[in-house]
């Protein structure tokens, strides 16, 4: 295994106070509201911060290209960067080869499962994770 694949925490970062507080009560509310299984991800840097993309389907693509579900216009990301898949309750993030990588909690990663407050990186993006309460 090299030192990118699967890293796993054991020990998540909690998110820090000032993440919680970009959460919206309309944010609270659709994380009350989401069927167990799908999660929130919120762009917290980036030429479009404040974006909210909701995950509620079995596989998502991420990239520069506008027919992935997750589009982020910047040339630091890929065409098709990564895939989030849903894995039992919550979603792991695979990089697709890209070639700034995918970042985890400050960590390259091929592949990780995420748990709820995992920042993303992905080019000049940071975005955050957030399963419905906090569950995944």
């Amino acid at each position: 295994m090299s030192d990118t694949t699967a890293i796993r925490r054991d020990n998540p970062t909690p998110i820090p106070t000032r993440e919680l507080e970009a959460l919206t009560d309309g944010d609270r509310e659709t994380l009350a509201a989401l069927p167990e299984g799908c999660a929130l991800l919120i762009v917290q840097k980036g030429p479009n911060s404040g974006a909210r993309y909701l995950l509620n389907t079995d596989k998502l693509t991420i990239g520069r290209n506008p027919k992935n579900e997750i589009f982020l216009d910047d040339v630091t990301v890929s065409r098709v960067h990564a895939t989030l898949e849903r894995i039992g309750k919550g979603f792991t993030i695979t990089d697709s080869g890209s070639l700034n990588g995918s970042y985890v909690n400050g960590q390259r990663s091929d592949s990780a499962a995420l748990v709820h407050g995992d920042q993303i990186q992905i080019g000049k993006y940071r975005l955050i994770y957030i399963s419905g309460e906090g569950k995944a």
